[in-house]
């Protein structure tokens, strides 16, 4: 026994003792540590973080592939984070931006921002469609092929996960980087088993399984936007939008019930548009309702460039740590503070818009004496 084995062996019983960690637990890390980096049992990660195992043959070597979706226990930290994406108002992606060139308001405070960062992970999504009998299935087979569409716009290092909804929620695949994995799965959906469509009980569970998941997340939805028998209330889950730190990109497919409906869309209608327009307004993300679907290949090249093109800010607030709601807006200014502007092909100038999640939680302040 050499010395390193010697004195991992009394680094082993120190924890033991000091820690309260079994012994096997120990013994198991030190052997993992000496094996490398090892591919986790698929039954072992529900959705998310970790792909199946048996995903990763078409990958590179372990050393080589890029790290999963993480996820880790979590330390209470005062820092803000915001992801912030800067488009003009045809919405077009402007980029070249430096820290002196945002300006953060929170509850209409000044932070100073502390933490400035383009992200560049891998993106992670989670595709969520509305797969249910709603209009004799129609609307379902509309998200089917519309979502195989946006496969195309994704590379080999993202993470795609497919969930479909109708009277429930179904993980259809698990994260992975194998899209034809995902393209057989979404060919597979023949036919819907209900007329129901839960939106709110699927837009909650799915922020609830990704909000421990690091790095860059959203959800693409593809719906109608009607909830017809959800456990939750429209108000129980936008008080769990506006929480979140996952942008939500909302495809309306109801458009045709506008275009083709003798009377118009109705207020019905009018009231599930609302509702997608709200949780992509709430979470920095954005809404389309495109009535034809040859608009579709742009609207999913603009999703992915949401997801490429982000600035990550962090802040420190200097405002009450209270637990309650703060509304957070994010501003572009030029060098001397003044609102920034963006000259068009003609050399008009233009508004620029900052998308960003309009609000956090913050954390309560420690209790005195403690």
């Amino acid at each position: 026994m050499n010395a390193k084995t010697s004195f991992r062996l009394i680094l082993m019983g120190v924890l033991v003792i000091a820690l309260g960690i079994p012994r096997e637990a120990v013994t198991a890390a030190a052997a993992r540590q000496q094996q490398g980096p090892q591919t986790p049992p698929p039954d072992q990660q529900p959705l998310p973080p970790t792909p199946p195992s048996g995903q990763q043959k078409t990958q590179p070597a372990p050393q080589q592939a890029p790290a999963p979706p993480q996820t880790s226990i979590s330390v209470e930290s005062n820092v803000v984070n915001v992801d912030v994406v800067v488009t003009n108002e045809e919405g077009d992606i402007l980029n070249g931006f430096q820290r002196q060139n945002f300006r953060v308001l929170d509850d209409g405070q000044p932070q100073q921002v502390t933490n400035f960062a383009p992200t560049e992970a891998p993106i992670t999504v989670v595709m969520l469609l509305e797969f249910s009998k709603i209009a004799g299935g129609f609307f379902g087979y509309k998200a089917r092929e519309w979502a195989y569409g946006f496969l195309d716009h994704l590379n080999d290092k993202d993470w795609v996960a497919l969930k479909t909804f109708d009277i429930k929620t179904t993980v259809q695949v698990d994260f992975t980087h194998n899209r034809s994995e995902v393209q057989q799965a979404i060919v597979s959906l023949i036919w819907p088993d209900f007329s129901e469509a839960d939106v709110f009980d699927a837009v909650l569970e799915t922020l609830d399984q990704l909000r421990d998941v690091h790095g860059k997340k959203a959800i693409l939805l593809l719906a109608t936007g009607f909830d017809t028998f959800s456990k939750h209330t429209l108000d129980q889950t936008l008080k769990r939008v506006k929480e979140t730190d996952v942008p939500i990109f909302s495809v309306g497919m109801g458009e045709e019930i506008d275009l083709y409906s003798r009377n118009g869309a109705g207020v019905g209608y009018l009231q599930a548009k609302n509702q997608l327009t709200t949780f992509a307004q709430m979470t920095g993300g954005y809404a389309w309702f495109p009535r034809f679907e040859g608009e579709m290949p742009d609207i999913f090249n603009v999703v992915a460039g949401f997801l490429r093109n982000q600035y990550t800010l962090g802040f420190t607030p200097n405002t009450p740590q209270d637990g309650t709601y703060h509304k957070l807006k994010v501003e572009a200014v030029d060098e001397q503070g003044n609102p920034m502007t963006w000259a068009d092909k003609k050399g008009k100038k233009k508004k620029v818009i900052v998308h960003a999640r309009q609000g956090y939680m913050s954390l309560n302040a420690p209790a005195a004496g403690n």
